[in-house]
């Protein structure tokens, strides 16, 4: 019984998020929402769920702290180091034959696979042709991101994972160290454009040549995923490339004919023509 009453709050304060705030997550895996809501109430000190919806309604400064716990994503950089490789060796080849590119990072979170499309179209010689695209609901998230900073204990990590994608330099090329901190270079975020986009309500972002868009559809229901992959089908250009996370597959979504698999095992997919 108190599961279902719990159920219905949660719907309860996904419709009251939705209406007030315009935030839109009532088809997102409910098992996921559920964890992060209980998460969110234990460590914000609601007795619950419908006293958390209370505290919302009547103290919107709560929103952005709520927003980090619905939108939180682990990331790295140079998170599942072959995906990159893939990139760097097998789809890279194609994007040189563009004179100007655009690449969309969806759910950019605080950019660590930002900037390591960043440094790799760097190292492949086609920063300069392109516009980079970050986009999140999130927009904590978002200034995080654009500030580039990360804690340097970090940094071992996203090295190991820049040498194993195939890194044509060392990273520590691109930051600074200071206290305990690393600041990306700002010259990564010359050619990018920091946006507010929801996957969920907003429409086609663009022509874009790259989609990268890494463990967010793992959190949507199947409803939304079809959104979702809809909505890259019609942003990318004739031939363009969508990169999924490891666990993400488009086998099952109603657009699947729209894309070939280009590099099956990194959930690369290209798109087809109509």
């Amino acid at each position: 019984m108190r599961d279902d009453l719990e159920d219905i709050e949660i719907q309860l304060l996904l419709e009251a998020l939705y209406q007030r705030f315009h935030y839109d997550f009532r088809n997102y895996a409910r098992a996921s929402i559920k964890r992060r809501l209980t998460q969110a109430r234990l460590q914000m000190g609601f007795p619950s769920i419908s006293a958390l919806q209370d505290g919302l309604l009547h103290q919107p400064e709560m929103l952005s702290r709520l927003l980090g716990y619905l939108t939180v994503q682990v990331s790295e950089m140079f998170r599942d180091p072959a995906y990159f490789r893939a990139l760097r060796e097998k789809v890279a080849p194609h994007l040189r034959t563009y004179p100007s590119l655009k690449v969309w990072v969806a759910g950019c979170s605080h950019g660590e696979e930002l900037y390591s499309l960043a440094i790799l179209f760097r190292e492949e010689g086609l920063e300069e042709r392109t516009i980079f695209y970050a986009t999140d609901i999130n927009p904590v998230a978002l200034q995080a991101a654009e500030a580039g900073v990360y804690p340097l204990d970090r940094l071992r990590k996203f090295t190991e994972n820049h040498q194993k994608s195939g890194g044509k330099s060392s990273l520590s090329d691109y930051y600074t160290a200071d206290y305990g901190r690393a600041m990306f270079d700002k010259t990564l975020r010359s050619q990018v454009v920091f946006s507010d986009h929801s996957l969920v309500t907003d429409a086609v972002f663009g022509e874009m040549h790259l989609i990268s868009c890494r463990n967010v559809l793992i959190y949507f229901d199947r409803a939304l995923q079809d959104r979702a992959v809809g909505l890259f089908r019609d942003s990318l250009a004739r031939k363009g490339f969508l990169g999924l996370g490891s666990k993400e597959s488009l086998r099952f979504s109603k657009h699947a004919t729209a894309f070939s698999e280009f590099v099956r095992d990194e959930k690369i997919y290209q798109r087809q023509d109509p």
